[in-house]
């Protein structure tokens, strides 16, 4: 990992190999390896179709990632609602936390929602960061349930 300090990032739609290559990269080390997520959990047949989300920083390091899953794999994860997307395996890398990046990600999902039609955003939240979500407006419904041995939460965001 490059030691660089983080000053200053975008956020864009991963195109081609090589983004999505990154995105794949910042999930690995935060799930999979800081969290101990299975790796043939964390990758998963909902990656080839969905809008993936990278915050690079201005010398091309990623910084952080999210996806976006509509139609069909997000009323999986939804309840059947086909105006509503899902936010998935937001990630950013232990350098960038705390600089703004995570709410960064999740407005670039929100923003491809919105460019797709959608009403809303769905997400499957870790309930260690229902605050994080719960400041960006997201309301948590449902019960607790386990996902990756993690305890989560589903919320919801109406998009205005």
């Amino acid at each position: 990992m490059n030691t660089t300090p983080v000053t200053a990032y975008i956020t864009r739609v991963a195109e081609g190999a090589a983004d999505r290559q990154a995105c794949f990269a910042v999930r690995k080390e935060v799930f999979v390896a800081e969290q101990g997520v299975p790796e043939d959990l964390e990758y998963d047949a909902y990656d080839a179709g969905a809008v993936h989300v990278l915050a690079v920083r201005t010398d091309g390091e990623p910084l952080g990632t999210g996806r976006l899953l509509t139609g069909e794999a997000a009323a999986v994860k939804n309840g059947g609602a086909a105006d509503v997307g899902a936010l998935g395996r937001l990630a950013v890398t232990k350098a960038a936390r705390g600089l703004g990046v995570g709410a960064a990600l999740v407005q670039a999902v929100e923003d491809a929602a919105r460019g797709r039609g959608l009403t809303a955003v769905d997400l499957h939240a870790q309930t260690q960061a229902l605050g994080f979500y719960e400041r960006l407006g997201y309301v948590a419904y449902g019960p607790e349930f386990l996902d990756a041995g993690i305890d989560h939460r589903a919320m919801r965001k109406t998009l205005s």
